[in-house]
């Protein structure tokens, strides 16, 4: 059984910096997939921030947070990682991490075969 486990969220002043962690078990193949991170506001549609590769050379970021924002991963540990620096107020939000099997949708949700319960990040102006 899949299971996908963030960790790393809390509440920090903007400006501030925060290093979101997931870590993936149950996943065979979790070197093949692409993975994400999501965000959903309270009272917003969930979107997606980040998307990497399945061997991490390519990423895909939100316009929102370009510059901002990296996604890595340690296929070895399973570990996805989001490294947020410069976070403003717009970025609090619940964080998602998710794995795509099929690699097709980007930073789409609808690509998404696994989910964690999310992590969330308060960021106080």
């Amino acid at each position: 059984q899949v299971q996908l486990v963030e960790s790393g969220g809390g509440s920090v002043q903007a400006g501030g910096s925060l290093r979101l962690s997931c870590e993936v078990s149950g996943a065979t193949y979790y070197s093949r997939w692409c993975m994400g991170w999501f965000r959903q506001a309270s009272g917003k549609e969930r979107e997606g921030v980040a998307r990497i590769s399945a061997g991490g050379g390519s990423s895909v970021y939100a316009d929102s947070v370009k510059g901002r924002f990296t996604i890595s991963r340690d296929n070895a540990k399973k570990t996805l990682y989001l490294q947020m620096n410069s976070l403003k107020p717009e970025d609090t939000a619940m964080y998602y991490c998710a794995a795509s099997v099929s690699c097709v949708s980007g930073l789409g949700s609808w690509g998404y075969n696994y989910w964690g319960q999310g992590t969330q990040v308060t960021v106080s102006s």
